[in-house]
């Protein structure tokens, strides 16, 4: 009969294997659950496991200013389509009067312009 050696890396995977156990049932990896290790073990290795904590408040932040980047881009694609309200001469000449304090029941444009400069002239002046 002959003897079977087993590689190094195969005797690994097969005790990990072995080990790997939830409540009596083994629990089999998928593959990317073996990519995520693998990456874990990579940043161990190149930068140390004090580093950890900073590549993760990093990541944090970048993640935070990406959200926030496709929330502003929604919202700006959101107003585009909407379309910018636009307000005609009337509407700013009525908020200008209101603001003032002035009536506006009954008068013309013209009117209200007028009253409109008054105002400012007198207020203009008081100051």
């Amino acid at each position: 009969m002959r003897s079977v050696t087993v590689p190094l890396h195969q005797q690994m995977v097969l005790s990990f294997q072995h080990a790997v156990r939830f409540r009596g049932k083994k629990m089999a990896l998928s593959g990317l659950e073996w990519v995520i290790i693998g990456v874990v073990a990579i940043v161990i290795i190149m930068w140390g496991p004090a580093k950890i904590p900073e590549l993760a408040k990093a990541l944090g932040k970048a993640k935070g200013e990406f959200d926030k980047a496709s929330k502003d881009f929604q919202e700006a694609a959101t107003t585009t389509a909407n379309g910018p309200k636009i307000r005609s001469n009337d509407e700013i000449l009525l908020e200008t009067a209101q603001n003032l304090g002035i009536a506006t029941d009954g008068k013309t444009r013209e009117q209200i312009s007028a009253e409109i400069s008054e105002k400012v002239k007198t207020i203009g002046a008081a100051a």
